[in-house]
């Protein structure tokens, strides 16, 4: 099914995305999107969905289930608290991606901006995941309480000096696991994190993870896996032991 979202409100765009699928619809288009807030909102159930153009912010918050694929670029807040499903989106995206996200996926193709991750967390065996194609701002995995990071750094100078993240990286990180492709400096971390070398349960994740991206993507896995890949992860349960003030 096609719903054209030219010049419709958000409010009127979402209804129409609501009453399709509450007629049966299972897979929609929806085109001409641009900047219409709140698409795929708690949602649930198997629908897929594909928005050309850029949709507003929270796309796909408290979603449970539905897949959405975006060929455009996305904006802040999305896969805010969502417990499960798949966002992917084939361009660059903004600020409080995956805010407290439960469950599901979140693929950007492109860069990511400030606060990427924060309060991730797993609930009851759901274990989220976020997979930026490009760079990541500060505060990368701020508070993070469990779930999967994973940033590869691709077209954005990995080759030269490897730094794909921002400052303060993981601060107040508690759960989790973040894996970078490429280095990351001292100065640039929380105090409750540390980087160590991935194990081989763990690379057997990040080989199925990147496969999967890659083939979302139209990259190739192979060459991506040849990169230098670090872990990083908590080494107190206490991050506000001292409120991390540093």
């Amino acid at each position: 099914m096609i719903i054209d979202a030219t010049g419709l409100h958000y409010k009127e765009l979402n209804e129409r995305i609501r009453k399709a699928i509450r007629g049966g619809a299972r897979k929609l288009k929806v085109l001409g999107v641009n900047g219409q807030r709140f698409i795929a909102d708690g949602l649930e159930g198997n629908v897929f969905i594909t928005v050309e153009g850029v949709p507003g912010n929270d796309l796909g918050a408290f979603m449970k289930g539905p897949t959405v694929v975006v060929r455009g670029n996305g904006q802040d807040h999305v896969a805010n608290t969502m417990d499960e499903g798949k966002i992917v989106v084939h361009g660059s995206a903004g600020d409080v991606l995956g805010y407290g996200m439960r469950g599901g996926k979140l693929f950007i193709k492109g860069d990511a901006g400030y606060r990427v991750g924060i309060h991730m967390k797993q609930y009851k065996g759901k274990v989220p995941v976020i997979i930026i194609g490009g760079k990541v701002g500060d505060f990368f995995g701020e508070y993070m309480a469990g779930g999967i990071l994973l940033v590869l750094g691709l077209n954005t100078g990995y080759s030269k000096n490897g730094q794909i993240a921002g400052n303060f990286l993981a601060t107040g990180m508690h759960g989790g696991t973040i894996f970078l492709r490429g280095k990351v400096e001292k100065y640039q971390l929380g105090r409750e994190v540390a980087v160590f070398e991935p194990e081989e349960k763990d690379w057997k994740l990040i080989e199925k993870l990147v496969k999967e991206f890659s083939n979302d993507m139209g990259l190739s896995a192979e060459k991506i896996l040849k990169g230098k890949f670090i872990k990083i992860v908590p080494v107190s349960h206490r991050p506000y032991g001292n409120l991390y003030a540093y």
